[in-house]
């Protein structure tokens, strides 16, 4: 027989589970949960500067590693600050278990000190939450969680645990089975049987894999589906590294900022196959012209995304990596030269970059710079700006979860934090972090956490003294009129990293980049670049918000198109 308060429960819980690390901030109303951690043998905390980077920092342990990750938060404003990561968390399917501490149950209702509704705050951007009312409920409560957070399409899950539940004592025979994904069947066969048919009476299909392949560990299957029928394979922003940029195969990235190319092919497509992805706005662009005389095939193991924007001509619900092991012994071999040459032509008639815009001065230069002296085994991270979707474009992604970046919310902020979770994740892999001065300054606190934790993360600041993207569409859309985009203050980040005791160098115009860089992956532990690019550095092709993506802006081919 066990006794033991539930503070200790949770602890023995988190310890069965597997969970080796654990971000979070202590405060009153979670005091006893951190007292009975600091018996832990198994569970190391790392203690971060702000809720919102210990919600990230779980984050990127969990995109990293695909397995569920831990944040604490207490009460009030603790809870409050750990909501971002939250949302992100959702609108990305990231399996996350974040337990708050709660005022006593006696005060709830009564606007105690540092109370608030965090278990109603948290219903529109939870898979599932829970307010507990008897320490005995959670043997049931945590294990579910993780159960819940893990199956299906994956998904935050919250805790709300009253201090006195926590000091609570609690008696029980034995400890309950951890929480372990459950596993989701494949479509309904007939349904299966059609899509093959489908794919092969098609003559310009084309796949679409975004990050549901990766979270379902669909990547090799989806690849192979793509070589027996030759399908040119485009993939979302949370889908990159699904198949290698390298691929005959691929196209690259769909949507607002990809290659023109992607685009004009989708708009000749006569079958889309998305497999893991949600028509998401900024890959569809205007949604009722979007592949506008194609079929679709749409696989997704959540029932509420099949045909909820653009009409399935087959829906697949089920497990995308049962699907398409079901699915490819039914379709046939086929080389459809004609579509993969043209596929080829407008890939050469409209690259994604050409030479001038690659030289190492210049932002495209730089990524490329930093693939070519990391291998495939780096992970690279970015915040949210125009430095993520040059990144995207670029970037020669290899492989499954190399790329972790905030696709649905798009949060400024993301990248420090959830750099040092993939660090801490994976201490054998190098992590690139490319940030932008506006986003850094959001999390820019976390500087210490990678300090104390010894995180092996080279932070790449491009730094254009503005909020980029928000600079670009005001000149394109609101006639140049300009405001709160342009920093007065020029920031001195290798001063301000210095003072938290990480190297950091200056890459001034003209510098020696590969050596520098050289240099900089060469340091051990955080290391910091502050690389100076101009305002004017835009990010091409653009499709204008709410436009068809036939309909991109300017780039290297304003002048040979018409826009």
């Amino acid at each position: 027989m066990y006794e033991m308060t539930g503070a200790r429960a949770i602890i023995g819980l988190l310890e069965r589970q597997g969970i080796d690390t654990i971000a979070g901030i202590p405060g009153g109303a979670n005091l006893p949960l951190y007292d009975a951690l600091r018996d832990s043998r198994t569970i190391r905390h790392v203690l971060c500067r702000h809720e919102q980077g210990a919600g990230f920092l779980a984050q990127g342990i969990a995109r990293s590693t695909g397995q569920a990750a831990v944040c604490f938060a207490t009460s009030g404003p603790g809870a409050t600050n750990i909501l971002t990561a939250i949302a992100d968390a959702y609108l990305d399917s990231i399996p996350l278990v974040c337990i708050t501490g709660q005022v006593p149950t006696s005060l709830i209702g009564t606007d105690a000190f540092q109370e608030v509704d965090i278990y109603g705050l948290s219903i529109p951007i939870t898979k599932h939450n829970y307010l507990v009312r008897s320490a005995d409920d959670l043997l049931r409560i945590l294990p579910e969680a993780f159960t819940l957070a893990l199956s299906g399409r994956p998904g935050p899950v919250l805790i709300d645990v009253p201090k006195d539940i926590q000091t609570a004592t609690i008696r029980f025979a034995r400890w309950p089975e951890p929480g372990c994904r459950r596993e989701v069947p494949a479509a309904d066969g007939e349904a299966i049987a059609q899509a093959a048919r489908l794919i092969d009476a098609a003559e310009r299909p084309i796949l679409c894999l975004g990050g549901g392949i990766i979270h379902g560990g669909a990547s090799d299957l989806a690849r192979e589906l793509a070589e027996k029928c030759s399908l040119p394979t485009t993939m979302t922003l949370m889908g990159l590294g699904a198949m290698p940029a390298d691929h005959p195969l691929a196209l690259g990235m769909l949507g607002m900022h990809a290659a023109r190319s992607t685009n004009m092919a989708l708009q000749e497509c006569d079958l889309f196959i998305a497999a893991g992805a949600r028509f998401d706005d900024r890959a569809t662009g205007k949604l009722v012209e979007f592949c506008p005389g194609a079929g679709i095939v749409h696989m997704d193991i959540d029932a509420s995304e099949v045909s909820k924007l653009k009409t399935a001509t087959v829906g697949l619900v089920g497990d995308v990596r049962h699907t398409l092991a079901a699915l490819l012994p039914l379709v046939r071999r086929r080389s459809r030269g004609a579509w993969r040459h043209t596929t080829a032509m407008l890939r050469r008639m409209y690259p994604m970059t050409l030479p001038e815009a690659t030289v190492p001065e210049r932002p495209y230069g730089l990524i490329l710079k930093v693939a070519e002296l990391l291998d495939e085994e780096a992970v690279v991270v970015t915040d949210v700006g125009k430095h993520q979707m040059w990144t995207a474009q670029v970037y020669p992604f290899s492989r499954p979860r190399q790329l972790l970046t905030s696709g649905g919310l798009g949060t400024m902020g993301f990248g420090l934090p959830t750099a040092i979770g993939a660090a801490l994740a994976m201490p054998q892999r190098p992590v690139v972090l490319f940030t932008g001065d506006g986003s850094l300054q959001m999390n820019l606190q976390e500087l210490a956490t990678a300090v104390e934790q010894r995180a092996n993360v080279k932070i790449l600041v491009m730094n254009n003294r503005s909020l980029g993207l928000v600079r670009q569409q005001q000149r394109l859309f609101y006639n140049e009129r300009h405001i709160a985009c342009d920093f007065q203050l020029d920031v001195d980040f290798c001063t301000i990293a210095r003072g938290y005791g990480i190297p950091s160098f200056n890459a001034p115009a003209g510098c020696d980049l590969d050596s520098l860089l050289r240099q900089v992956f060469a340091v051990p532990g955080p290391c910091l670049v502050n690389v100076l690019v101009g305002r004017e550095e835009e990010v091409y092709p653009m499709v204008p918000p709410g436009a068809a993506n036939s309909e991109m802006l300017g780039g290297f081919y304003a002048e040979r198109c018409t826009c």
